[in-house]
């Protein structure tokens, strides 16, 4: 059976509609973070956004150029710490979330 839709838009349309999915991509992004593989990190934050708040208002609401968030949010992207929690507040924000941390013992 052939595919109908591709599968980023698969993804984006379901973080439009199901917070609970949105909140699971920002829990897996801050997980890929942590666990050692920010250049998957980085795509994932960059569907989010795309699916959420959108690079335009992304780019408004933190006073950084819409190119340079693309940018930061590439495989090649090396956002600082700063632009990063920037970024993750502004997600937080949006999704009516809280980021918390925990440690738990290996």
């Amino acid at each position: 059976m052939p595919l109908t839709r591709r599968f980023k838009e698969t993804v984006a349309a379901r973080a439009r509609r199901d917070p609970k999915f949105a909140q699971a991509l920002l829990d897996e992004a801050l997980a890929l973070f942590v666990g050692g593989e920010p250049d998957t990190a980085k795509l994932v934050l960059r569907d989010l956004v795309n699916a959420t708040i959108g690079f335009e208002a992304l780019a408004t609401e933190i006073g950084k150029p819409v190119k340079s968030l693309h940018r930061m949010l590439s495989v090649a992207g090396n956002p600082t710490m700063t632009n990063l929690s920037t970024i993750l507040a502004a997600l937080q924000h949006r999704l009516r979330v809280q980021i918390r941390t925990r440690v738990v013992a290996a």
